[in-house]
């Protein structure tokens, strides 16, 4: 093997990192009938030599991970999820959505008629847009999401995690959260209110998201990244 091929392959790869969270801070939308999340001054540098702050926030703000356990009584919680599960290969689904429109299994169908057959154990992404109504009334009460027949058909395929950038996995007028159930007695991992899935140009992707390990938690707000 020539001395410049050698070199070439070890060159560190090109990837620049994609935020694909939401900041977190008082004025953040949030679930109805959820606290708002509050930040209290503790410390300061001026009498204490140091800044500090308290938090006070639903584990569920903001981007965030729903472990299995928030539907599911014998499900893992959040600091249960193996580490391997956060991060690995994504597959993008891009496929925009107007207010109460439901992900089908049409939809995703048509996703791998014209790309490639979702993997077993796969960790899949939707982005439908919603995001940009983010400060809008309707963000929590009309919003897309997956169907149950289109979360069954994933459940099928083992998937790892299914994240989407809406605020919820369920269309916001299913009060029943029926995909919540489906894929949280699947064992499947849910990643809600991703930002920036639109700057995703691949429809492959590599990610991280990772939430706080916290003990016997439901869910916990993440720092989501993709490469």
């Amino acid at each position: 093997m020539g001395s410049k091929l050698i070199n070439h392959l070890l060159q560190p790869i090109d990837m620049k990192p994609l935020d694909l969270t939401l900041t977190i801070s008082n004025s953040i939308p949030s679930f109805p009938g959820s606290p708002k999340p509050q930040f209290l001054s503790w410390s300061n540098i001026h009498d204490d030599g140091y800044n500090l702050e308290l938090l006070f926030l639903s584990s569920h703000t903001g981007t965030h991970m729903d472990a299995p356990f928030h539907f599911v009584k014998d499900g893992i919680k959040i600091d249960q999820i193996p580490v391997d599960r956060l991060a690995g290969t994504g597959l993008l689904i891009n496929i925009p959505k107007p207010k109460n429109s439901a992900i089908s299994v049409s939809d995703i169908c048509s996703f791998e008629k014209q790309f490639a057959k979702i993997p077993n154990y796969s960790s899949v992404f939707f982005y439908t847009g919603w995001q940009k109504n983010l400060k809008n009334k309707n963000y929590f009460l009309e919003n897309p999401g997956l169907n149950k027949s289109a979360a069954r058909y994933l459940t099928s395929k083992k998937v790892n995690l299914v994240g989407i950038d809406s605020p919820s996995i369920d269309l916001g007028k299913d009060k029943s959260f029926s995909v919540h159930h489906t894929f949280s007695k699947n064992n499947v991992l849910i990643v809600e209110n991703l930002a920036n899935l639109q700057k995703i140009k691949a429809t492959e992707f590599n990610f991280t998201i990772l939430p706080l390990k916290l003990k016997g938690a439901t869910g916990s707000p993440v720092r989501a990244v993709a490469y």
